[in-house]
């Protein structure tokens, strides 16, 4: 069976509260009060563990700030379409992440942080041209990676059409001057079941996603800069859709 290594706080905090079974063992370097909890943790779940120094960890991640952990786990099972279609509709006003081709870890993890704080049902990418959870995206996930729902689409297309089968509202984030993606009437939009589409870094959306989106949005940018990074930019997205619901949901 594959085995991963994992390295950060977060990230091994959130596997030891949410799946601590995914874990074979871990190396832990003393010193440190919060590594010092995840050792507790780990010893009271009856998980493997090792202690050990920077140097040792740092020749097992190399390029991962492992920040005095790092866990050996199991990976966990890949989510596909239909797991996706079931998530939706065990879902009340479900509210989906969509990455057309997002490429790099580090905005993945980020996307995937700010989806589960949102309170999102899933994120949604591509099998082709998309970053994989690889252990930079895990750890800019903050742990979300571990716990929250990722689906992997064989054809991004397909899978619009099916979320809008559903009655899933699909909202693409683009260079659509005409279109605010804080009008007042895209709030009636997000209150309901609604799906975010972000492109890829520099490109953007590609024509065909954005063909199949109900309706093209962008983020205002009153200042001089043109574009926001794509995980800021799914951040504000994803916040703008909290708003118009929390608001709605205080109205009388």
């Amino acid at each position: 069976m594959k085995r991963e290594l994992l390295g950060g706080i977060n990230v091994v905090g959130a596997l030891l509260d949410h799946a601590p079974e995914r874990i074979i063992r871990l190396w832990i370097k003393q010193g440190n009060p919060r590594l010092a909890q995840l050792a507790e943790q780990a010893k009271s779940l009856g998980v493997a563990l090792e202690l050990t120094g920077d140097l040792a960890l740092s020749k097992q991640l190399p390029n991962v700030q492992h920040q005095g952990v790092i866990a050996e786990i199991r990976p966990k099972a890949a989510l596909d379409q239909n797991d996706m279609v079931q998530l939706i509709q065990s879902t009340p006003n479900p509210l989906v992440l969509v990455l057309d081709g997002v490429q790099d870890p580090q905005n993945l993890g980020a996307c995937l942080r700010s989806a589960a704080a949102a309170g999102a049902t899933c994120v949604v990418i591509p099998k082709d041209k998309s970053a994989e959870l690889t252990p930079t995206a895990r750890k800019a996930s903050a742990g979300a990676s571990e716990w929250f729902p990722v689906v992997m689409v064989t054809n991004l297309a397909r899978a619009l059409d099916e979320l809008k089968t559903l009655g899933v509202w699909v909202v693409g984030l683009d260079m659509a001057p005409d279109s605010s993606l804080f009008s007042p009437d895209l709030d009636a939009w997000f209150t309901g079941p609604t799906a975010l589409v972000m492109g890829g870094e520099g490109s953007g959306l590609r024509q065909l996603t954005a063909k199949k989106c109900d309706r093209l949005a962008s983020i205002p940018m009153p200042g001089s800069m043109e574009s926001l990074n794509v995980s800021a930019a799914a951040s504000v997205a994803l916040f703008a859709a909290v708003r118009a619901r929390l608001a709605a949901s205080l109205t009388p």
